[in-house]
């Protein structure tokens, strides 16, 4: 139980990126924004792993390695595209619009990785669909 803990920390830390980058990108190139916040982000992933002394070199050439690079280039395009999101529109219109990531991730796990498809499962994308198009239509 306690991934619960460590998820319902990163709602609340998470929740309040938008308005943060929001706030900055008011009068800060959204770019410099992104290089500053996910600098942070970066220094805190070294830290983390200096602190625990795992080594990452044996892991750049893992079997799996090519999946961490796929992640990489995702998390990019994304956070990018989110944070120029962010400086151009709506906090209201533009989370919404990117947390359907949520429902589209359950889609692809269901489609490639094997999970099973369930009747709860189908109504709470149907219902994300519906949340985000009620929550982001001006």
């Amino acid at each position: 139980m306690r991934y619960l803990l460590w998820a319902l920390l990163a709602l609340v830390a998470y929740t309040l990126v938008p308005p943060f980058v929001k706030l900055a990108t008011a009068d800060i190139p959204s770019d410099v924004v992104l290089l500053v916040s996910n600098g942070i982000l970066v220094l805190a992933a070294v830290g983390i792993i200096l602190v625990s002394d795992v080594s990452v070199a044996p892991y750049l050439t893992h079997d799996r390695a090519i999946y961490a690079y796929g992640a990489g280039v995702a998390l990019t395009v994304g956070i990018v595209s989110y944070y120029r999101a962010l400086a151009a529109g709506p906090v209201s219109v533009v989370v919404p619009i990117f947390g359907m990531f949520i429902a589209t991730s359950s889609i692809v796990g269901i489609a490639f990785l094997d999970e099973p498809l369930t009747a709860r499962k189908a109504a709470g994308v149907a219902l994300a669909v519906v949340a985000v198009y009620l929550t982001s239509v001006e």
